[in-house]
């Protein structure tokens, strides 16, 4: 009786894992196969034929993830509808030029991270900067890359929210904002690869086939100090002061929210007897 109520409750479980591990690896194999490629197979232009392709592979897994969720009552249709809405919102943030380069969309997607966990971190990720690219007509074969960093740092988000919720109040804003301090540079760090091994100039900045993977890193630092650090550097800190500023007030909302949202009830057909029965379970909000 216990393995068949738990039995396909562990299998949709194990069925979400993969998708969102998924998200992970496609992402890494997206960044770094470049590297592995001969020098004279390179496109001119970084990622011109393949982004669509790895467009549609990011989409349709965060589309996946939710239709699972959806099916093991991890999310409803009013956790689905708070994704979009905050998607939105997110998107529309992104249009915010804040001083020294910082985003809105950044410090938006770590709270909500932190308050629902990292699953809707992740996905509110994947799709903040898709609603943010058709309202700034970013579209490009950067897009993909955008939406997978930021679904890692809504993701990274939610554990460290479930790591300080217990915290006061003030300590968690506080690590929070360092968590969003830190992103500031892992963003651009990470996005700088989505094109740097296309820049073929022969210079120190630029990167060779055949460099060994300590070469490979100087020659990357380099190019990220000469390029984008001072740029990171002030988003950061714009991040870290606006999560500051607005991540108490913000939180508490959320956390209402998240745990109206919660539980969810599950409804599974019963074994015995040839009769259904309803099967009420607690389920963690995503």
């Amino acid at each position: 009786m216990t393995g068949a109520r738990y039995g396909p409750r562990a299998l949709e479980r194990s069925r979400t894992g993969a998708v969102y591990l998924l998200v992970l690896v496609v992402g890494v194999a997206a960044f770094l196969y470049p590297f592995w490629l001969p020098s004279d197979t390179l496109p001119a232009e970084a990622h011109s034929g393949d982004a669509p392709m790895i467009a549609a592979l990011v989409g349709g897994l965060a589309v996946a993830a939710v239709t699972l969720e959806v099916r093991r009552g991890t999310m409803n249709g009013a956790t689905v509808a708070l994704l979009g809405m905050l998607s939105a919102l997110s998107g529309l943030m992104k249009l915010l030029d804040l001083p020294g380069g910082g985003s809105g969309i950044f410090f938006m997607v770590v709270l909500a991270g932190a308050a629902f966990g990292p699953r809707f971190g992740m996905l509110l990720g994947l799709t903040a900067f898709v609603v943010a690219a058709i309202l700034s007509s970013g579209i490009g074969p950067w897009l993909p890359f955008q939406m997978l960093v930021l679904g890692w740092m809504g993701a990274g988000a939610g554990f460290v929210g479930r790591a300080t919720r217990r915290l006061p109040a003030r300590v968690e804003v506080v690590a929070l904002a360092a968590y969003g301090w830190a992103w500031g540079f892992i963003f651009g760090a990470i996005m700088n690869l989505w094109f740097w091994p296309f820049v073929r100039d022969g210079s120190e900045l630029s990167w060779q086939p055949g460099l060994s993977l300590a070469e490979t890193l100087h020659h990357y630092w380099s190019f990220y100090v000469a390029t984008s650090f001072a740029w990171d550097a002030a988003g950061a800190f714009v991040n870290a002061v606006v999560i500051l500023l607005t991540g108490r007030a913000l939180l508490t909302t959320m956390r209402r929210y998240a745990h109206r949202l919660d539980p969810v009830v599950v409804l599974e057909p019963s074994t015995a007897g040839g009769r259904a029965l309803d099967a009420p379970a607690s389920a963690t909000s995503a």
